[in-house]
């Protein structure tokens, strides 16, 4: 009797029960979100380099494929140096008191020269928009 009464109560409370799997819009940039992205950009960071000589060989051609991988080096270290100040830096709230990437995300209007979150994605695109966006 009491298990069916356990089982009844239980089934009641989980019937009724309702939640939201939907995040808040600043949830993404929390303190462990700065941590991961702190970390994401350490470890792969040096996906600049292949990215950026890619994408001036293929849109300037292989003249400028030396430029590609010396503008690559250059956002490598910005992107490391970015990852070591979020993976020091992670418990507290730094940009207008909120966990968000310091630098300014202007990725969808200067592809060349822009930051995003995370560092570009080489070979298979996941397409996880998880974090790829500042709607912040």
């Amino acid at each position: 009797m009491k298990k069916a009464l356990l089982i009844l109560v239980t089934v009641a409370i989980a019937g009724t029960s309702f939640a939201d799997i939907t995040a808040p819009p600043g949830a993404k940039y929390r303190r462990f979100g700065k941590l991961g992205r702190g970390l994401a950009n350490i470890i792969y960071g040096w996906t600049e380099v292949p990215m950026q000589w890619t994408r001036s060989n293929t849109h300037d051609g292989s003249s400028e494929a030396a430029y590609g991988l010396t503008w690559g080096a250059y956002k490598t270290v910005v992107r490391v140096a970015w990852g070591l100040y979020d993976v020091v830096t992670f418990p507290f709230p730094t940009y207008k008191g909120g966990y968000k990437a310091p630098f300014k995300n202007k990725e969808t209007l200067d592809a060349q020269n822009g930051y995003a979150d995370f560092p570009p994605e080489i070979g298979f695109q996941g397409g996880s928009f998880s974090n790829r966006f500042s709607g912040f």
